[in-house]
Order: structure tokens, then C-alpha cells, then sequence
């Protein structure tokens, strides 16, 4: 793979708009690569902008944003027109992201199954896979399936790979940066990834808190405070499978998991609801219901505790048994035969933006994240 900076980058809690004092104590390379982070994200987020208008979203000086676009220009990332002013008046030449200028990878690990996908700078899909999981032979499949991608797309600068998973190793990452000319991966969990991908390219406000709820074989969820994913102490923030949830007092993955649902509508009907396909089936309604009871003790908690701007629920379920969870959600919360209590301080639910929860897409971030664009604080 082809990197156009060698090396990881440190991260940095500023975002634009942040005075420049805040980077006293930086070495000047530090600055330097931070200020190019800067003009590239706002491009990659307003643009196109001029030098102006790039001055005014960065606080940088105009000699200083005329040699990062040179150096984005020499790089391939950015591109330049003439704007033409009101009336034809006077012109002004504008930079625009250039999206083909760098691709990553991007792979979402479960126990028997992948997810991988390759995207482009402005965060668009450009090949995605599927493919199966030994538990035991996980470091050489992931690698295997990885190869093949690159390899498929040989002419793309792809300058990084980004795995999503919530018990991948540093082992592992060794030894898939051992096998062969495949990088060191950038890794984070499910949810984190989730939340990235929402933040960076989806619709969730970069500065405000979100929930991110992802429904699997368990149930995990992910928290966005001021853009910045929070996963707790010991990294187990989220983990509300566990939680002895409901009326009867059981634990959530139980009800709500992918086991649930697979037992209810059977290995078949499971297999075409994966696949997008719609399975009517009052099992799979009495499902809906069920989940939605026992979700909605733990979204009470979020919501008392956090008060995310919005919850969001992702996963490989359809758009549609999402939305229908949702809905059952919003009859629960003003159900008082259960909870004698309504509920009005609830966030907002909604579907998250991509599919799968953006969890592949989130771990194909993780490069940009690491080498070009601004990335949020470690939490």
C-alpha cells in the first residue's frame, strides 16, 4: 500500500476554529501536519472554498494556506477552478476535495462473518465484500480477503487499512502487518467505529452527543460526547448486553440479539432478513415488540444520564425492522401498565445513516483519520 505520510500521527483534541495559541508546545512539524489536517477539512466539509474563504474557517494566514494547497495540489487530494463572481464579476479560484487523490480499507469483524469495503477520501463506497470467519484461522481469512481487495484495485492509492472489532489483539495487528506489505492497521471497536463513521461523513453534529445503539449477536452501544467517542475507564462503556433488563428481569443479548431473532423466525427466515429481504411473519412482529420492551430500559438510562441529542440504531437488520423497532419504541416509552412513569426526556431515535451501523465504514476511516483529516481526541 502507497502512503502518502510515513508514520502514525499523534492526535490532537483541537478542531477548527480553536485559537492557534492552542498549539503552543507542539514541535513545528506537529503544527505544520495539523494545519494541513485543517485546510483539508474544511475543504472536505465546505467546500469548494477559496483562499478567503479557507482563511476564515482555519485562521490561518494566506501565505501559510497558499503552500498547504500547493502541497495538497503536488499530493493529489485537492483541485482547483475559477469561481466567476455575481454577474460575471470578478473571479476567484476555489479548491475542491479530490476524493480519487486516496482510498483505505476498511474491515468489521464478527465471530464467523466479515464485512470489508473500500472508499474514497469523501467517504464513498466504492467496493464492498463479504466473506466468512474461522475463529481459528481468523489473522490469515481477514488477511487473505484484504489482499484480494488491494489487489483487485491495484492503480488506487490506498494508504491504509482499518479494522473494527471488539476482540481484536495487538498480536493479531502484528502479525497481519508481518504476513506481507499490508499496513499495521488502525483498529476500534464496533461502536466507536459506528460513531466515527456518523460523525465524519453521516449526519450526526460533529459537536453534539450521541448515542449509537448496534444490534447483532449482542448488544452494544457507543457514546459521542462534544465529537469525541467516550468508551470509559476499562473500554467496557456501552457494553448494555449485559444488563438485566424488562419486566422479567433478563439479560438484554437474550432478548434482543441475534439469537432471539433467529429462534423465533428460524435459520431460514434469519438468513433472507440478512440479506434484505422482507420476512412477514408474526414472529418476527411478537420480536419487534419483545426487543423494544427490554431496549427501551437501557435508552431511559442513556437518556437520565447522557442526554444525547439523538440515539441512533444500527446494524445488519433492514431499514425497515429498524424503523419498526423505532416505532415500537416511541408505543412503549408511553406505555404506563409497564412503566407507571412516562418517559418525555427520551433523545430521539432514528435509524443510523449507513447500513450495518457504518461499522465498516467507520474502520475505513480510521486511516484518514490517522494521516489526513482532523481526528477526534483519544477518550
Amino acid at each position: 500500500m502507497r502512503y502518502l505520510r510515513s508514520g502514525p500521527r499523534r492526535l490532537h483534541t483541537q478542531e477548527m476554529g480553536v485559537p492557534r495559541a492552542k498549539t503552543v508546545g507542539l514541535r513545528s512539524g506537529e503544527i505544520a501536519d495539523r494545519n494541513i489536517r485543517v485546510i483539508l477539512e474544511a475543504i472536505r466539509r465546505h467546500g469548494p472554498l477559496t483562499r478567503t474563504e479557507l482563511g476564515r474557517h482555519s485562521g490561518l494566514t494566506g501565505p501559510g494556506i497558499t503552500n498547504i494547497l500547493r502541497r495538497l495540489a503536488d499530493e493529489k487530494l485537492v483541485t482547483s477552478n475559477r469561481r466567476t463572481g455575481l454577474g460575471g464579476g470578478a473571479t476567484a479560484t476555489e479548491f475542491a476535495l479530490r476524493p480519487e487523490g486516496a482510498f483505505s480499507v476498511g474491515v468489521k469483524l464478527r465471530q464467523r462473518r466479515g464485512e470489508m469495503v473500500l472508499i474514497d477520501l469523501s467517504g464513498q463506497v466504492h467496493d464492498r465484500v463479504y466473506f466468512a470467519l474461522d475463529p481459528a484461522d481468523k489473522v490469515k481469512l481477514v488477511h487473505a480477503a484484504v489482499r484480494d481487495m488491494v489487489d483487485r484495485h491495484g492503480a488506487l492509492p490506498i494508504i491504509g487499512l482499518g479494522i473494527a472489532a471488539n476482540d481484536w489483539t495487538e498480536d493479531e495487528s502484528d502479525a497481519i502487518a508481518a504476513m506481507s506489505s499490508i499496513a499495521r492497521p488502525y483498529v476500534e471497536n464496533e461502536c466507536t467505529a459506528g460513531l466515527l463513521a456518523e460523525r465524519t461523513i453521516g449526519s450526526a453534529t460533529r459537536d453534539r452527543g450521541l448515542a449509537m445503539i448496534i444490534i447483532d449477536d449482542d448488544v452494544q452501544a457507543g457514546f459521542l460526547i462534544r465529537g469525541i467517542p467516550y468508551s470509559g475507564v476499562h473500554g467496557r462503556a456501552g457494553s448494555i448486553g449485559e444488563m438485566l433488563t424488562g419486566p422479567d428481569n433478563v439479560q438484554l443479548n437474550t432478548v434482543v440479539g441475534f439469537g432471539s431473532l433467529r429462534s423465533r423466525i428460524g435459520d431460514e427466515g434469519f438468513a433472507r432478513l440478512l440479506k434484505g429481504e422482507e420476512v412477514p411473519s408474526p414472529s418476527l412482529s411478537q420480536w419487534i415488540r419483545e426487543a423494544a420492551g427490554h431496549l427501551l430500559d437501557p435508552i431511559i438510562a442513556m437518556a437520565g444520564f447522557l442526554a444525547p441529542s439523538v440515539v441512533m440504531i444500527g446494524g445488519d437488520l433492514p431499514q425497515g425492522v429498524i424503523e419498526a423497532l423505532i416505532h415500537q419504541l416511541s408505543i412503549e416509552r408511553r406505555d404506563t401498565a409497564t412503566r407507571p412513569l412516562l418517559t418525555p426526556w427520551i433523545s430521539p431515535m432514528k435509524p443510523a445513516s449507513f447500513s450495518g451501523g457504518g461499522v465498516a465504514l467507520g474502520a475505513a476511516l480510521l486511516p484518514f483519520l490517522n494521516t489526513l483529516l482532523l481526528p477526534p481526541a483519544s477518550a
